[in-house]
């Protein structure tokens, strides 16, 4: 059974960092695209980052967070990262880690995704 458990959300002041973790287990890794999404509350889930193909490492951000995000991968741990820095007020949200296993899917909407965690609070104060 896939599972997905994030960690590592709270709150952080306008232009602080954080690091938000989400270990994936159940299901090899060789193949999975993997992603981070975040909701605010009366908005729709939004596409943050992803991991297209976690072999090679290859990666997408949404336009929003170029630059102050970071996406990365723990091969041995099978931890997915999002290192957030230069947080803003608007970057508050519950963030989601998701992965697929489906070939030749995309990668940067929610319905691509088949396996959710549970999400965590992230809250940038101004």
């Amino acid at each position: 059974q896939v599972q997905l458990v994030e960690s590592g959300g709270g709150l952080v002041q306008a232009g602080g960092s954080l690091r938000l973790s989400c270990v994936v287990s159940g299901r090899t890794l060789s193949y999975v695209r993997v992603g981070w999404f975040r909701q605010a509350p009366g908005k729709e889930r939004e596409f943050v980052a992803a991991i297209i193909n976690w072999s090679i490492g290859m990666t997408s951000y949404a336009d929003h967070v170029k630059g102050r995000f970071t996406i990365s991968r723990d091969n041995a741990k099978n931890t997915l990262y999002l290192q957030m820095n230069s947080l803003k007020p608007e970057d508050t949200a519950v963030y989601y880690c998701a992965a697929n296993w489906r070939l030749g899917s995309g990668w940067d909407s929610p319905d691509k995704y088949d396996y959710w965690g549970q999400g965590t609070q992230v809250t940038v104060s101004s």
